[in-house]
């Protein structure tokens, strides 16, 4: 390839963005990988995530989270490494709500096995979820589990090298320029020519790719500690799941494991956009206030002061559950952006339709029509 540096490049590794690399050289594609940090690092992907079957915000999610389960599973096989635990999941909330709801109605569409509860039945089954409104309801998943956001990075970093991709971490690209037939990636210490680059950077897509329709925000992970030791906590007891409350907030949480904290993040739709890229890492009071009222009354026996905590940004596509395409058609770059909460258990299905994408040939997977669509006329 005379005059390019490499067919394709990745900008940003986080979650999506490393198994894309991971995905394109599987296919035997030349491809660069870039992050500005260090891959796989906690503050972009702290803790744990909710990985399930049951999401109904989009009609390809379900068919696309079977097919993630066995990437991941498959990623487990290739880098041995544990990302994926089956611990199952509780979603609790309104019965027309997206969480409990929405969970609901995509188990009885798509035959996933769950168990129904009473808010009644929900205070006897998990005592520790206190103030459950009479008409919430709880679907327990048996097939959910908990991923391991730095663990899956790092794995997928790990088998695109296996595989032939090349990686530059701590670099941050700047601009991205077209040119006939390609683009340059901006850095300080050089430009690199591509034919094609996938943008998955996260806060700094907006600043990479301009005019795109997302928000940003700040988002709080804090972990915390009983108050007694044998506080009927642990993850066993307290399995990780999702809480919706009236006012559309939604708890997400898991419990201890190994001796370590309750890890808990409270998803605010209200809360204020941030400009990006201008991540301030610090810690307020104002990221952790509204978390620690809640806790004596839906969540006690934890300590109101939190053992440890970090803010990272979260950017996302209103109104959608994800932002993938190409802007203006242009064949030379492809986005993807999407709701952290969701977004990490999709990431190795996104990545093999972003792979099909650049490629521009479909692999043949389960992956249904609607997300094609939907990825293909997103940003026309």
């Amino acid at each position: 390839m005379t005059g390019w540096d490499a067919e394709a490049a990745v900008v940003g590794l986080g979650a999506w963005g490393s198994s894309a690399l991971w995905r394109l050289a599987a296919r035997g594609v030349d491809v660069l990988g870039f992050d500005r940090s260090a891959v796989g690092t906690a503050v972009r992907q702290p803790g744990s995530t909710l990985f399930r079957l049951s999401c109904s915000a989009h009609p390809g999610l379900v068919p696309l989270a079977r097919r993630s389960r066995e990437l991941w599973t498959e990623l487990e096989d290739t880098t041995r490494t544990s990302l994926l635990l089956p611990s199952g999941g509780l979603l609790v909330g309104p019965p027309d709500g997206p969480v409990a709801g929405e969970a609901l109605r995509a188990a009885r569409e798509h035959g996933i096995d769950v168990r129904t509860f009473t808010a009644r039945a929900l205070r006897f089954q998990y005592p520790r979820h206190t103030g459950v409104p009479a008409h919430h309801i709880g679907v327990w998943e048996p097939s959910a589990g908990l991923l391991r956001p730095e663990a899956a990075i790092r794995a997928a970093v790990t088998a695109a090298q296996a595989a032939g991709a090349r990686v530059f971490d701590h670099t941050r690209i700047s601009a991205i320029d077209p040119i006939d037939g390609g683009v340059i990636l901006r850095s300080a210490l050089r430009d690199v020519r591509v034919r094609q680059v996938v943008v998955t950077a996260g806060a700094g897509l907006p600043s990479l790719v301009p005019g795109l329709p997302l928000e940003t925000r700040r988002a709080p992970v804090a972990w915390f500690r009983p108050l007694e030791p044998d506080a009927g906590l642990t993850l066993d007891e307290f399995p990780a799941f999702a809480r919706e409350f009236d006012d559309g907030r939604i708890l997400h949480g898991s419990g201890t494991e190994h001796d370590q904290h309750l890890r808990l993040s409270l998803e605010d739709p209200a809360t204020p956009t941030v400009e990006a890229p201008a991540p301030d890492p610090t810690l307020h009071y104002d990221d952790l206030s509204p978390l620690a009222r809640l806790l004596p009354a839906k969540l006690p026996g934890l300590h109101l002061l939190p053992a440890k905590a970090t803010v990272h940004l979260t950017t996302r596509a209103p109104g959608r559950p994800f932002l993938l395409g190409r802007p203006g058609d242009d064949p030379r770059i492809l986005v993807a952006a999407g709701s952290a909460t969701q977004g990490l258990q999709h990431a190795p299905g996104i990545a093999d339709a972003l792979a099909d994408a650049l490629a521009d040939t479909l692999t043949g997977t389960d992956l249904p029509a609607p997300l094609h669509t939907f990825a293909a006329s997103a940003l026309r």
